[in-house]
């Protein structure tokens, strides 16, 4: 095989309408574009979003609900998520790198230690936020508990 002689797949390659060259094209004349009016003329183009002339979607769709702008979110971490994380690599001590380096959060989300599962292992949690059940459960096994301070945000 050589670069000269490679070609496409047999079926792969569509030939392009060509438009405007005559009668015999069966695409002369008008040129697809109808008899008349705007749309027939060059230099048109619509709004984005219009509906010939119909109320727009967009408008007939009422407002509703906000989003507010001084909500925190927090990426949830489980203790059976931890419980898990310890008896696979056997760790003591977490904190944001650690969550992030086992891809249970992104780089920059904060996270919040929720009570779903068991922890049965001793261990050191610093955290953005805990639920208290989640907390009674970590120093029942023995751990303990260290909230991080949230950082504030820059608003452009």
């Amino acid at each position: 095989m050589n670069l000269n002689n490679l070609n496409p797949a047999p079926g792969s390659l569509k030939k392009a309408k060509r438009i405007g060259r005559g009668q015999g094209s069966t695409r002369g004349g008008t040129s697809t574009r109808g008899h008349k009016g705007a749309g027939s003329r060059s230099g048109t183009s619509v709004k984005a979003g219009f509906e010939g002339g119909q109320m727009p979607i967009q408008r007939r769709v009422p407002k509703f609900g906000f989003k507010n702008f001084n909500r925190v979110a927090y990426a949830p971490i489980n203790l059976g998520d931890l419980q898990r994380l310890v008896e696979k690599f056997n760790i003591s001590s977490f904190d944001h790198s650690v969550f992030h380096k086992h891809g249970l959060i992104a780089k920059t989300e904060k996270v919040k230690i929720l009570a779903k599962g068991t922890l049965t292992a001793a261990v050191n949690i610093k955290a953005h936020a805990v639920s208290e059940s989640a907390k009674a459960a970590i120093e029942a096994a023995g751990g303990s508990v260290t909230l991080e301070a949230l950082k504030a945000e820059k608003s452009a």
